[in-house]
């Protein structure tokens, strides 16, 4: 997945806003609240963190391609890294970029997912995705 590839991909999720930081990071939100970033890398491929849950993270820490992200998985938070070519195939990714945004959705308060038009249904409707994935 390219770097343009990424950011149409998140640009397509309901109520999603978009900030470049971090010395030229492209960084997802839903809510005022990170899911996804591209950068960081210092390989070919762009680096792609993203929110996992307990279960995924302990499964993507043995694929190839696949890390612990820097400094946010290193203070104790759930998220991975895709930094290099490997076994993470670019569906499988997209697949994860939409159970992150889905994770940081689901820990909005409901009156904020209300006024950012996150029905009950959209806000869980990963969740036969995620019992493929993990």
């Amino acid at each position: 997945m390219t770097r343009d590839e990424f950011n149409r991909f998140c640009q397509g999720l309901a109520a999603t806003t978009h900030v470049v930081q971090w010395g030229g990071s492209d960084v997802w939100k839903i809510g005022g609240k990170m899911f996804a970033v591209c950068g960081w890398s210092e390989g070919e491929v762009p680096g792609i963190t993203f929110k996992v849950s307990p279960v995924s993270f302990e499964i993507l820490k043995h694929v190839a391609g696949v890390r612990p992200a820097p400094y946010l998985a290193s203070r104790g938070l759930l998220w991975m890294q895709r930094h290099a070519v490997g076994e993470l195939s670019d569906a499988e990714l997209r697949d994860y970029l939409t159970q992150s945004y889905h994770l940081v959705a689901a820990g909005l308060s409901a009156k904020r997912r209300r006024e950012l038009g996150i029905s009950e249904s959209q806000r869980t409707g990963n969740a036969a995705s995620a019992r493929r994935t993990q």
